[in-house]
């Protein structure tokens, strides 16, 4: 899918065709056909590969530099329909007439910069645009990252009480999404640094040219992104801790169960052998007794209670 935006002079966000693309559009390309990259490619005079690169759902981030057009390769976070978190390649290229995002699925990040929101961006100043997607993007991190934390608390809540394993894939299913976070982080970060270096370039090739709110915004992207690395660092330690105290929790709790089922299993056993051998056919004591049977039960809920007694004071119950 292709969409073409424009912001005109008024912050008006303009959608256009490809045939009316002019300088300073955005292309916005989600999972795009073959014919559509054929279009794309046409149309700016780009490698076909420069587009389909960041279609790769395994690309790490990076920077490519081809006949003066910068291929920008970032993770997004991204939480998929099971309410998991995940990372995606996005694909930002930045030619001298126009800006072009490339993902293989549609995504929170690039949603957020539409109609509603036109007066937060402009397209025409490629930039300050690429930059924001990052700077949102990296927010994005954040704000999952806080999800993250408050969903482990109510796990650590859970398993303070459970007997069974699925708040330990929880956990799991956690450890797993942060070590995506990290991976992803210290990529962007490289990039991140790489851009840094690019606008101080003095080179007359550097088509990245910046302002000094470009910079400023470059470098709050530079430390959010920073943030989030040692956010998933710090989460990645407190959840290994976790997951080593709860195992040994839930396998506690596993024990008590079985420790009072034992000393139920033995309590009830006790009425049971009684009655066993007084049910025989031989003669026992109180056979010949119109109280026998009183003084078997009376004496079987005696020695319960005398086991049950013992069993509280060595902590059985």
């Amino acid at each position: 899918m292709i969409k073409i935006f424009k912001t005109e002079d008024n912050k008006k966000l303009t959608k256009l065709s490809i045939s009316e693309a002019v300088s300073g559009s955005w292309f916005s390309l989600i999972n795009p056909t073959e014919e559509e990259i054929k279009q794309v490619s046409l149309v700016l005079g780009l490698d076909e590969d420069f587009l389909r690169n960041s279609l790769d759902l395994d690309e790490r981030s990076r920077i490519e530099i081809e006949d003066g057009n910068i291929l920008i390769i970032t993770n997004l976070p991204i939480m998929t329909d099971d309410g998991c978190f995940d990372t995606l390649p996005l694909g930002i290229i930045y030619t001298p007439t126009s800006i072009i995002t490339v993902c293989s699925k549609d995504n929170n990040i690039l949603a957020s910069f539409n109609e509603t929101t036109t007066y937060t961006f402009d397209t025409r100043n490629k930039t300050e645009f690429m930059l924001k997607i990052l700077y949102r993007s990296v927010k994005f991190y954040l704000k999952y990252l806080d999800i993250i934390n408050r969903t482990t608390e109510n796990i650590e809540t859970e398993l303070q009480k459970a007997t069974n394993n699925k708040a330990l894939f929880q956990l799991m299913e956690i450890q797993k999404t942060l070590v995506y976070f990290s991976t992803a982080l210290k990529d962007n970060d490289i990039v991140l640094q790489k851009i840094m270096k690019m606008t101080k370039s003095t080179s007359s090739v550097n088509y990245l040219k910046t302002t000094e709110e470009d910079m400023d915004l470059l470098e709050d992207v530079i430390i959010d992104t920073k943030q989030a690395v040692e956010m998933v660092d710090m989460h990645r330690m407190i959840l290994e801790a976790m997951m080593e105290g709860f195992a040994s929790i839930i396998n506690n709790n596993l024990n008590l169960v079985m420790k009072f089922l034992a000393a139920i299993t033995i309590i009830m056993s006790i009425p049971t052998m009684i009655g066993g051998l007084w049910g025989m056919n031989v003669k026992v004591p109180f056979g010949n007794t119109p109280y026998g049977f009183i003084i078997v039960v009376a004496l079987s809920i005696f020695l319960s209670i005398a086991v049950v007694v013992y069993f509280r004071k060595k902590g059985m119950f």
